[in-house]
């Protein structure tokens, strides 16, 4: 998901470079390139703690539904 996000950034980034700004190539290639490089990271850590994030929740939840032990009584159905 980092990398295609990563991706669509470099290619807007170069879209409004190159057609709306009037900017020279190495210019618009070089600053699409670094927005690329930004967007990787932040997305992989936005990754790691979304993973993070779930696996501690469907820990808790287990250990939860581990705990909770369910007896029927005499007026349960």
């Amino acid at each position: 998901m980092a990398g295609s996000m990563a991706l669509l950034v470099f290619a807007v980034c170069l879209g409004v470079g190159l057609l709306q700004a009037d900017n020279p190539f190495a210019t618009t290639v070089l600053r699409a390139l670094g927005a690329m490089v930004v967007t990787f990271i932040v997305g992989l850590l936005v990754g790691a703690m979304g993973s993070k994030m779930l696996d501690e929740n469907v820990k808790q939840l287990g250990e939860k539904s581990q705990e909770s032990t369910l007896t029927a009584g005499p007026n349960d159905r």
